[in-house]
């Protein structure tokens, strides 16, 4: 994940503040616990702290785990490791892009790791990508402790914004971006702009007719409530909007998701869903994770998600097959 806006990833206990290495590491152990996701903890057993500092907009700490790789700590929350990334930045960054038929201007906003870039540089119809990242400091961070992931930094096709993804967002010319990433942290302090019906409807604006907008969405245990409001409101003025879900196990419960929707094509005689891909990845791209069959099993949502989605737009509080995509349905 990274900063796309003025937004901190949330500090241990709930709040946004500086941190120390003793407060996160006790007895050779790094232990996330935090408000949004409570009654519960995840830890990673330390070998060494690589960099613990305060950047311009959040506390961050490096450390080398024994059985996970690099780990990237922003206030006090895991935000990758190197073992298990590529679930997260191939399926946050090849949903939506395989969902387009030849995405050329892509926006990434957040994602100062530097993963999704590298994700995406890999389509070789991509003219450019420009990504806005507000925290410099994790992309040098990233550069430094991280170099499987920040490959695509120097890439030909890539612009890197040093800025807040809302401002450049609102800045853009419309109908601009075939697909938009919004890879952000939490939806705690100013980085709730990045989940507010207002930042989505100015995305709608910039994306080119048939456009996706692809962005973190959160744990469907511990989040159903935003991931319902979301769907409801955020998607409302979309063609489709979907929840798609995937696996990281560093993460809490070890699960994350992937909000995506779909600009109106000008030909209303096209599909708008993008539980499939309309396209195939080439043997060149060396994927770890994603797969077509991946892209389409990530849309198959439990029971208890598809019901509620569908009691929010009224649908038949029993009828959960062929339903399992848990969006607004056309």
């Amino acid at each position: 994940m990274g900063s796309g806006a003025e937004d901190h990833a949330g500090a241990a206990d709930g709040g946004v503040g500086p941190l120390n290495s003793k407060s996160l590491i006790s007895d050779g152990w790094f232990m996330e616990k935090n408000s949004q996701w409570p009654g519960q903890a995840n830890s990673l057993q330390v070998k060494k702290v690589l960099e613990h500092t305060k950047t311009k907009f959040q506390d961050l700490m490096v450390f080398e785990s024994e059985t996970w790789g690099n780990v990237l700590i922003l206030d006090g929350v895991i935000q990758l490791t190197e073992r298990d990334e590529i679930s997260y930045q191939e399926m946050l960054t090849h949903l939506p892009m395989f969902a387009h038929e030849k995405p050329k201007q892509v926006l990434i906003i957040g994602g100062g790791d530097g993963g999704v870039l590298r994700e995406v540089c890999k389509h070789s119809c991509v003219d450019k990508v420009t990504m806005c990242e507000i925290d410099e400091g994790v992309v040098n961070a990233s550069k430094k402790y991280f170099p499987t992931v920040s490959t695509a930094f120097a890439h030909e096709k890539a612009n890197l914004v040093i800025g807040d993804g809302v401002a450049f967002a609102e800045a853009a010319a419309e109908n601009t971006y075939d697909v938009i990433i919004v890879d952000s942290s939490d939806p705690v302090g100013p980085a709730e702009k990045l989940f507010s019906k207002e930042f989505y409807a100015n995305a709608l604006r910039i994306l080119a007719p048939g456009g996706i907008m692809c962005t973190q969405g959160e744990c469907l245990w511990v989040h159903a409530e935003l991931i319902d409001t979301m769907v409801r409101e955020n998607g409302a003025p979309f063609a489709s909007a979907e929840y798609a879900t995937m696996q990281v196990p560093t993460y809490p419960c070890g699960q994350i998701g992937a909000f995506i929707a779909r600009k109106a094509f000008t030909d209303a005689s096209k599909m708008s869903s993008c539980r499939s891909p309309a396209r195939e990845p080439s043997p060149e791209m060396k994927l770890e994770y994603y797969t077509p069959d991946m892209h389409t099993a990530a849309f198959a949502l439990p029971a208890f998600l598809v019901r509620r989605l569908a009691a929010a737009k009224g649908e038949g509080k029993d009828d959960v097959q062929g339903k399992r995509r848990c969006l607004r349905w056309e």
